[in-house]
């Protein structure tokens, strides 16, 4: 059980932001966030969520770097972009990394017309399967019913971002 005076401890926000709710590379995401018009705390929660932050971050599905993009996808996204210098060895730079991670949100906002919800279970799951989700559902561009989600790693990680958003609202007000 924790004591009283280190639950008031860990409710500190210096030792929130050291411990928990860490913010490195916080000017490349503030610069990307402004460049593509996404909310800056939601770029964090994404990073901390995908990577804790460890840009050398690899997953066993082969996501790579700090928001954790698939190799097809950020070449998708280098081609978009009009990155000519992408490479997979490249991906794990934070600067390009965030930026093609920051254009993906970006563009799954667009497409789920603002839906924060849908928008990143498109990131996690594929905006195929939510488009999916939402036909045999007719769920509309409203929806926000997370627990309806059917995919519980995409259910658990829409709450958990969607939280730690609002998290790194309180301690690093902009």
């Amino acid at each position: 059980m924790v004591s009283l005076s280190a639950f008031l401890v860990l409710q500190f926000e210096p030792v929130q932001r050291k411990y928990f709710y860490v913010y490195p590379y916080h000017d490349t995401v503030m610069k990307y966030a402004e460049v593509y018009h996404v909310d800056s705390n939601l770029t964090a929660a994404v990073i901390k969520s995908e990577s804790k932050f460890k840009h050398t971050a690899l997953s066993h599905r082969g996501a790579v770097g700090l928001m954790q993009l698939m190799p097809d996808t950020a070449e998708w996204i280098a081609g978009q972009l009009g990155d000519k210098n992408y490479s997979l060895d490249n991906l794990h730079e934070p600067d390009r990394n965030i930026r093609y991670g920051t254009w993906y949100l970006a563009e799954l906002e667009k497409e789920f017309k603002g839906n924060d919800v849908l928008a990143l279970a498109a990131y996690n799951a594929g905006r195929g399967n939510v488009k999916s989700w939402m036909e045999e559902n007719d769920w509309n561009y409203e929806f926000h019913d997370i627990n309806a989600i059917p995919f519980k790693e995409t259910r658990d990680y829409v709450r958990q971002v969607i939280g730690d958003r609002k998290k790194y609202r309180e301690l690093y007000p902009e």
